[in-house]
């Protein structure tokens, strides 16, 4: 008898092991990326794009993750993204801009999962962005790096993390990674473990850019984090912009308000100076930390 209720115990143990993971629902299907680079002239709308410099390459690369609310709609056009590609190619990147919710039909990831669009679901994304610029003889498959802005910026701290990029693509990895304004939250899914976004094993070069205004992703709960990883070994550094907000590369959405998941009202500014410094941090950042270029 005393055996039988050890095997029930184990079983039952096994079971509430297992029970987060098995409730957790499915993952979006993976993205078909595009098979051949767009010439930059043809690309006026942000769109899942691959973009590159003029001549034979090798290039460094550049995979490119959207804020929550993706690409953009009818009634809207992520401009900032868009702009952000066409300023890796002008710096001798090759660029992919990823559109993690488009394809999917989701509109917007910002309270919350929707369409089995988690945050492993965009890491898993990032990394088959990384795979598929290996394919191609004008990338530099040593120095593909990942830049997301807000909702991509969680990603690309998760994707810093060797379990997490393992977990998702255990083949591939981003040589760095930048991360804009990222949210360094405590994520609770209902029918799965709590975890964090800037987990103990951060082994990438990662570069975080943070404004002091934001409230939607407030700074100081990340530099806590940040500083704490830093000093278990991550490769991290960081900058706060003192009068930034939330989005402050974003032209298009100047003055912009909102209540936020967390219940808070936040209004965005543009600031032309924070997003100049912010594009020349990061790709000397990126031109350091990847090497020279042959």
């Amino acid at each position: 008898m005393r055996r039988c209720r050890l095997k029930l115990l184990f079983f039952l143990g096994a079971i509430l092991a297992c029970g987060p993971a098995l409730a957790q629902p499915a993952q979006a299907s993976d993205l078909q990326f595009p098979a051949e680079p767009s010439a930059l002239s043809a690309v006026e709308r942000p769109r899942m794009a691959l973009l590159k410099p003029e001549g034979v390459g090798p290039f460094p690369a550049l995979v490119l993750v959207h804020q929550c609310g993706g690409l953009g709609s009818p009634r809207w056009q992520n401009q900032s993204m868009l702009g952000w590609a066409k300023d890796a190619v002008a710096r001798g990147y090759v660029a992919l801009l990823v559109d993690s919710l488009g394809p999917r039909g989701v509109d917007t990831v910002c309270y919350g999962p929707k369409g089995g669009v988690f945050f492993s679901r965009g890491v898993k994304d990032a990394l088959q962005a990384a795979e598929h610029l290996q394919k191609f003889d004008f990338v530099d498959r040593k120095r593909i790096a990942l830049a997301g802005f807000s909702w991509g910026a969680m990603v690309s701290v998760l994707a810093s993390s060797a379990r997490w990029s393992g977990n998702a693509v255990p083949t591939t990895r981003f040589a760095a990674a930048v991360a804009f304004y990222p949210g360094c939250f405590t994520i609770r899914p209902p029918t799965a473990a709590s975890y964090e976004i800037v987990q103990p094993d951060i082994d990438r070069p990662l570069l975080v850019l943070m404004g002091q205004l934001d409230n939607e992703t407030p700074a100081d709960e990340c530099a806590a984090k940040l500083g704490a990883a830093k000093a278990a070994g991550a490769p991290i550094e960081w900058h706060v912009y003192p009068q930034a907000t939330h989005c402050w590369d974003c032209s298009n959405l100047d003055g912009f308000s909102k209540t936020d998941v967390r219940g808070t009202t936040v209004t965005y500014r543009y600031s032309v100076e924070d997003t100049t410094d912010s594009r020349q941090r990061m790709f000397q950042f990126l031109d350091r930390v990847m090497g020279a270029r042959p």
